[in-house]
C-alpha cells in the first residue's frame, strides 16, 4: 500500500515575510519520493516575489547621482555606474525590488575602534543586504562579508611617458659596447707603443730628427696619440715611411670611429629609455610620483607594508611635513604625465577618456598591478546569498 502523505518544506525569504510552503515529495513505503525536478533549493527559490533588498552604493563624486544610468561622464565613478546597472538587472532576474543607499567610501577598518565604515559598515550593521559597488578582496574583509563573483577587472598601475635615454643613462658611453671600447683603447695604446719604438729606431739608425726633440720619450708619444685621437693632427711630424703609415692608419681608423660615435650620440639623445621596468626602478629613478585622489589609493598607499611600495610612498609621495600633496585629481595627474618625468598611479580604464593610454605611443604601462580584483559583496550570512 502506497502512502500518499505529502512532505512539505517551509521557508521564508526574510523575517518580515510570510512562510512559504513548498511541496518536496511524498512518502512511499517509509521512504520519501522527491518530486523536485531541480534539486538545488537556491535555483528553485530564485523568485523572491518582489522582496525588497537594501543595496549600498559607493559614490565618490556628487555628480554621479545624476548620471548613474545615462552613460554620461563614464570616467567618473566608472565601477559604481557599471555595477549599479548590473545590480538592477540582477534584481530583475530574481524578481526583487531594490532600495539604494549611498555612501562615500567602500569601507575600511578604523585603527582605534576596529569597526568598518562606508559600504562594509552598512553591511555589518544590517543597514544593507547587498553591496551594489564592487570592491577589492582583502584579508580583513573576507572575515566580515561574503564575496560574490567578480564583475569587472580593475587595472590600477603607474603610467608614465618614457623619459629620454639621457635621463637614465650616460649617453656618452652608450654608442659603443664595452668590448668595442676595450678594442679602441687597446688600438690607441698599441699604436702609441709602435710609434715610440719607430721613433727610437729612427733616431738610432738614421739621421732623422724631430725638431727640438733629442730623445723621444713616453710623454711625447702620449701627446702625439692624444692629438691623433682628437683628430687634431700629430704632435710630431712623421719623417719616415713607417711613421707616416702608422699615423695615417691611426687617423683613418679614428676618423671612422669618430663618425660612428657622433651618429650614435645623435640617435641616442632622441631615443626613449626602457630602463624603468619595476617598482624598484621607479623608486631609484628621478621621476616624480603621484596618485589619483581616490579613497582606495589613499588607504592602500598609507597602509602599505611591502618594503618597496612603502618606500615609494614615504620617499617620493609624502612630503617632509607629512602632507599627502601627491594625491591629485585625474586631470592634473594626466597633464603632468603628458609633460613628462612623472609617474601617475591611476585606474587605466579611467584614462581612456583622456586618450592618455592610447594616443601617447611612448607612454609605458608600469608593471604594478593590484591583484585585489573588484567583486560584488553581500553581508555575511545574508538570507539571499544562495540565490545570488
Amino acid at each position: 500500500m502506497i502512502d500518499f502523505n505529502p512532505s512539505n518544506v517551509v521557508y521564508r525569504l526574510s523575517l518580515a515575510t510570510e512562510v512559504i510552503d513548498e511541496t518536496f515529495g511524498f512518502w512511499n513505503k517509509g521512504m520519501i519520493v522527491n518530486l523536485q525536478n531541480i534539486k538545488q533549493s537556491s535555483v528553485r527559490r530564485r523568485n523572491l516575489n518582489g522582496l525588497k533588498l537594501r543595496a549600498s552604493v559607493v559614490v565618490t563624486h556628487n555628480e554621479t547621482l545624476k548620471h548613474l544610468e545615462d552613460y554620461r561622464e563614464k570616467h567618473v565613478d566608472t565601477i559604481t555606474k557599471m555595477n549599479y546597472i548590473l545590480t538592477k538587472y540582477l534584481a530583475q532576474d530574481l524578481n526583487a525590488t531594490l532600495k539604494f543607499s549611498y555612501v562615500i567610501t567602500w569601507g575600511y577598518r578604523h585603527p582605534e575602534t576596529g569597526k568598518f565604515n562606508g559600504m562594509i559598515g552598512e553591511l555589518k550593521n544590517d543597514l544593507a543586504d547587498l553591496g551594489a559597488t564592487a570592491l577589492f578582496l582583502t584579508a580583513d574583509r573576507i572575515k566580515e562579508i561574503d564575496y560574490l563573483s567578480m564583475t569587472t577587472q580593475s587595472r590600477v598601475k603607474f603610467i608614465f611617458r618614457s623619459p629620454k635615454l639621457s635621463f637614465t643613462d650616460n649617453v656618452f658611453l652608450l654608442p659603443f659596447s664595452a668590448p668595442v671600447w676595450i678594442c679602441i683603447i687597446s688600438f690607441i695604446v698599441l699604436a702609441g707603443v709602435l710609434l715610440l719604438i719607430i721613433m727610437k729606431v729612427e733616431l738610432r739608425c738614421t739621421n732623422v730628427r724631430y725638431g727640438n726633440v733629442i730623445r723621444p720619450n713616453v710623454m711625447d708619444t702620449v701627446m702625439n696619440m692624444f692629438g691623433t685621437s682628437c683628430q687634431q693632427g700629430s704632435y710630431l711630424e712623421p719623417k719616415t715611411l713607417p711613421a707616416k703609415c702608422l699615423i695615417l692608419l691611426s687617423l683613418i681608423i679614428l676618423m671612422f670611429l669618430y663618425a660612428s660615435y657622433s651618429a650614435n650620440i645623435v640617435a641616442l639623445i632622441q631615443s626613449p629609455s626602457n630602463k624603468i621596468r619595476t617598482l624598484e626602478d621607479l623608486l631609484n629613478s628621478r621621476l616624480g610620483t603621484g596618485a589619483e585622489d581616490t579613497v582606495y589609493n589613499r588607504y592602500y598607499f598609507m597602509h602599505e607594508t611591502e618594503p618597496i611600495r612603502k618606500a615609494i610612498y614615504d620617499r617620493k609621495m609624502r612630503t617632509r611635513d607629512g602632507a599627502n600633496s601627491s594625491f591629485i585629481p585625474l586631470e592634473k595627474g594626466v597633464e603632468r604625465v603628458r609633460q613628462g618625468l612623472y609617474a601617475f598611479h591611476v585606474e587605466l580604464g579611467v584614462c581612456y577618456k583622456f586618450n592618455t593610454y592610447t594616443s601617447c605611443k611612448s607612454m609605458e604601462d608600469f608593471q604594478q598591478k593590484i591583484d585585489r580584483l573588484p567583486r560584488e559583496t553581500l553581508k555575511s550570512c545574508s538570507r539571499v546569498s544562495e540565490a545570488f
